[in-house]
């Protein structure tokens, strides 16, 4: 009885621990300034090819730097650099090398492209993107954060912003094919968390829920906490095949995407009115302190999730 009780103990203490340390880390004035820069009207919208996204890349570049994140190989620094009609492109990606299972791969990513300078409404003509996908963009920074240190991963963690996303998902497509996908065990996509989802606060939806068991694992995870995840509720609109999981979904990789946008009723999707100031931080933060608890098994070698039937 002594030793349960001493275990019971043990494990309350790393939970409260675990808890401590998600919110000294990942705290509300970070992801607001990372959101908030992301978001700028000096990055122009992020338009590709545009100097707007070379100075968003390089901000990435520089929060990756500060993290201490380590280069891809075969990148130049953290810039993952390809060709497009031959014009230049590219992912802005880092790792955290696994103690264990250094070839077992779990990729958190989001875009961080948007449309640029588009038709003016009144005095504004930046698309600022801050809700698709500067919030997701921000996710995948504040958990590479997390990540770096816990300093608990047995397999090697891929944090990656992917360009291109939206004239045809060129970022992802290349960033796939460098990789085996056999070794890639999931991949947490995170696009458009910026505002409250339909199952109200503290929710979140997962696309193609249905196809592995990912979500029960990340579900499993949060037994006790006040968060829960959802099946994808807009399967009209073809959400698993829209963003940057779907080139290693395809390829039988459980790749799922983590949102929260009410994409049925959002009045500010691709326009310029999807600003910083749209946008409700708290929701961000409590996603990605979901995200980064969930995970946490995936990341630990503890659990692997089932493979997606091939496309």
């Amino acid at each position: 009885m002594r030793n349960a009780f001493y275990l019971l103990l043990l494990l309350f203490t790393a939970q409260v621990t675990n808890a401590q340390n998600i919110d000294k880390i990942i705290t509300h004035d970070y992801v607001d300034r990372l959101i908030k820069t992301l978001s700028s009207d000096e990055m122009e919208g992020r338009a590709t090819f545009s100097p707007g996204i070379d100075k968003a890349a390089s901000f990435i570049e520089s929060e990756f730097k500060a993290i201490g994140l380590t280069p891809l190989k075969g990148a130049q620094g953290f810039r993952q650099s390809f060709d497009k009609d031959g014009k230049p492109l590219f992912n802005v990606a880092g790792m955290i090398p696994g103690k264990s299972k250094p070839n077992e791969y779990v990729i958190f990513s989001g875009h961080y492209d948007h449309l640029g300078i588009i038709k003016p409404v009144g005095q504004d003509s930046i698309a600022n993107g801050a809700d698709d996908d500067a919030s997701g963009t921000t996710a995948m920074i504040a958990l590479a954060k997390y990540y770096k240190a816990l300093g608990n991963n047995e397999r090697t963690l891929i944090f990656v912003a992917f360009t291109a996303e939206e004239i045809g998902g060129f970022g992802a497509k290349y960033f796939s094919a460098q990789l085996n996908p056999d070794e890639v065990v999931a991949m947490f996509n995170i696009e458009m968390i910026g505002k409250e989802s339909k199952f109200g606060k503290n929710a979140a939806f997962i696309t193609g829920y249905e196809r592995s068991d990912f979500g029960k694992i990340l579900q499993k995870n949060l037994e006790g906490t006040e968060f829960t995840f959802h099946p994808d509720p807009y399967p009209e609109q073809q959400l698993f095949y829209r963003s940057d999981n779907a080139t290693l979904a395809a390829l039988g990789v459980p790749a799922h995407t983590i949102s929260t946008d009410q994409i049925d009723s959002d009045q500010l999707y691709h326009t310029v009115k999807d600003e910083y100031d749209s946008l409700d931080t708290d929701n961000i933060l409590s996603t990605i302190k979901a995200i980064a608890k969930s995970a946490i098994t995936i990341v630990k070698g503890q659990d692997t999730p089932a493979r997606i039937p091939k496309r």
